[in-house]
């Protein structure tokens, strides 16, 4: 066999899920998942409560916990399987039990946000889902075809629970809800259209993989008809995409340009004779970019050489506006004055801890080309002096009696031993440590 063989069959061996899947068993799970009555009604109020609760927070955790028990799935499949077998009574059923679903949460939330009396300044929860873009159109159609197969694979896993928080169906209605209850009309359609995307382009993976697994048919095949319906579905996927494919532009674009301004301002903070002390970036229409700059105004010349430095960075002349104010003597307003002082006592500050740093490691250095290397000073001296049992080794000042107030530093050394060290041996251990340690201040002593 060749490698190409070998590779080709090993390849097929890996993506083959024909022994894995068993369609009948989930056409039937599906099927008993698709109704909302009793518990499920009950569960998925409870469910649109607790995410309504972590968006008017802005706890990513709780909207997560909210997804894992939430049945918003059943009738969503419902739909996609209805269309690939052909079963008119499925679709009609999971269509119902769809806009029930829809009734269900958006009451839910909108009561939530009713009586709730946490207002936010900056609900980043809710205007997340406000936006919606081609990428949401292909998380719907990537989670949708993860969802199916983990629905007809033999040996279940967690992968439903992970398609749940990857499609978030429900942070959308919930953040509807919230539009309703403070008529916020950005908030409801917004949102609404991201459930929209989320719940449509999940039917059609649904669908496209119940083709793909050839799910048995349940009503017969009408080749006209089916014809029909594929041009339908079409012409209404492509109304639901072209929006989401403008936003996704535009998030590209503002994103892009508000990287651009961020860098040519991190790049022109400081000029010769002014400087930029704030800056504001304004996405609409194109992006525009409102910049404040301080100390003396900008020539000609230098208000020329400056758009241009800002069209090389991308930033277009007519993009940027230009807010200055003089700083010279009482004509300089009195903010301008103080972040000027602000610039001036943090220069002084960053120079006089820079100073400070710079002493501190001279400092270090230094003691650390002083420190005595004790251990090994202590088994070179054992080894030429086996007669010494302990040795001590300490930095220190001697302070003579007849010269009181003076200090004279010194390097003191106890040399312990069984038996008093003779002279001669003293003395010469005396000269080899200060040789050693480079050191003259060397004094030894042997309490015996």
């Amino acid at each position: 066999m060749s490698i190409w063989s070998y590779i080709g069959t090993s390849v097929r061996n890996i993506v083959n899920i024909s022994d894995d899947v068993d369609t009948v068993k989930a056409s039937q799970t599906i099927r008993s998942i698709v109704h909302f009555r009793g518990p499920n009604a009950w569960i998925l109020a409870f469910a649109i409560i607790i995410a309504s609760v972590g968006l008017n927070v802005n706890s990513t955790a709780v909207i997560i916990g909210a997804m894992l028990i939430s049945p918003l799935m059943g009738p969503i499949f419902g739909v996609g399987l209805g269309l690939g077998v052909n079963d008119t009574t499925l679709l009609r059923s999971g269509l119902k039990n769809l806009v029930v679903m829809l009734v269900i949460s958006l009451l839910a939330s909108f009561l939530y946000f009713l009586i709730s009396p946490l207002k936010l300044v900056n609900p980043t929860e809710l205007l997340a889902r406000t936006n919606p873009t081609i990428y949401d159109v292909l998380i719907a159609l990537f989670g949708g075809a993860a969802g199916i197969f983990e629905m007809c694979r033999k040996d279940k896993g967690t992968v439903l629970s992970g398609v749940a928080i990857a499609t978030a169906l429900m942070p959308p209605i919930c953040t509807a809800g919230y539009g309703l209850a403070h008529f916020e009309l950005h908030y409801f359609f917004g949102a609404l259209y991201l459930f929209l995307i989320n719940t449509v382009f999940i039917i059609l993976s649904t669908y496209l993989m119940v083709k793909y697994l050839r799910f048995p048919e349940v009503g017969a095949q009408d080749e006209a008809k089916t014809l029909r319906n594929r041009r339908a579905i079409s012409v209404f996927l492509v109304l639901m995409i072209i929006p989401s494919l403008w936003s996704a532009f535009v998030l590209v674009r503002n994103n892009n340009f508000t990287q651009r301004v961020d860098s040519f301002v991190a790049a022109n903070r400081t000029l010769p004779r002014s400087y930029i002390y704030d800056y504001k970036i304004d996405t609409r229409r194109g992006g525009k970019v409102e910049i404040f700059m301080g100390g003396e105004p900008l020539n000609a010349g230098e208000k020329e050489y400056f758009l241009s430095a800002a069209q090389n960075a991308g930033i277009r002349s007519d993009q940027v506006v230009l807010r200055e104010q003089s700083y010279n003597g009482e004509k300089a307003s009195e903010t301008e004055k103080i972040i000027q002082g602000f610039y001036d006592r943090a220069g002084d500050e960053l120079a006089r801890r820079d100073a400070q740093i710079g002493l501190l490691n001279r400092q270090i250095e230094q003691m650390k080309s002083e420190e005595i290397p004790y251990e090994q000073i202590s088994r070179e001296v054992r080894s030429q002096y086996p007669e010494i049992g302990k040795l001590y080794l300490a930095k220190g000042a001697g302070v003579p009696a007849d010269s009181l107030g003076r200090e004279q530093r010194c390097v003191l050394v106890v040399a312990e031993s069984a038996h008093p060290i003779r002279p001669e041996r003293l003395e010469r251990l005396t000269d080899w440590l200060r040789i050693r340690l480079n050191d003259s201040t060397v004094v030894v002593l042997n309490p015996r």
